[in-house]
């Protein structure tokens, strides 16, 4: 089930705030100013090819181009299988910004981002049918897990797609990491 906690940075053990509640992580995320929704999923054939998924989803995609003025969209996917899937993990793991907003929409599985606003980070648990959009400049990271299983529809105002600034600061290494949180070996 998607899942908000808030950590103080000064006490990563434990959360100041957990919740479930779509409603709640919604008026949270947006005090942020993170837009956080979902949608309806369809049901898609697991050997689904990028156009498939996107020619599923087109109407929401093409209401956020014209909403948001992203230029591209694709999709991603990964599976506990894939010979890559532990230096895929550790690129997103590090403490990181972007130019444009980071979105992702979840057709599949789960991922969980980190957003880090003052003294407060925001651990979002996201799963099929959420739809999350990380305003440029957030301090963020992702972890996927060890045994990553997920497919997300990205959309980006920069034609080259995902670039990072990592911040150098080391505070994605002193909250729990996915296996804690959700409970994956």
């Amino acid at each position: 089930m998607t899942t908000l906690r808030i950590y103080n940075e000064q006490q990563p053990d434990q959360p100041d705030v957990v919740t479930e509640s779509t409603a709640e992580i919604q008026r949270l995320l947006g005090e942020q100013g993170v837009r956080f929704e979902q949608w309806p999923t369809r049901d898609l054939p697991a050997d689904a090819t990028q156009d498939d998924i996107l020619d599923a989803y087109a109407d929401e995609v093409a209401k956020l181009k014209a909403e948001c003025g992203f230029q591209t969209a694709d999709v991603v996917s990964l599976t506990a299988d894939n010979p890559n899937k532990d230096v895929a993990r550790k690129k997103f793991l590090d403490e990181h910004t972007h130019s444009e907003d980071e979105v992702r929409f979840f057709v599949r599985g789960q991922g969980l981002f980190y957003l880090h606003f003052g003294d407060k980070v925001y651990a979002v648990l996201c799963q099929k049918n959420d739809l999350i959009s990380v305003p440029d400049g957030t301090r963020h990271w992702f972890d996927m897990g060890p045994a990553p299983e997920f497919t997300c529809i990205r959309l980006f105002s920069n034609p080259d797609g995902w670039v990072a600034s990592f911040t150098g600061e080391d505070i994605a290494s002193q909250l729990p990491r996915y296996e804690r949180l959700v409970g994956a070996a």
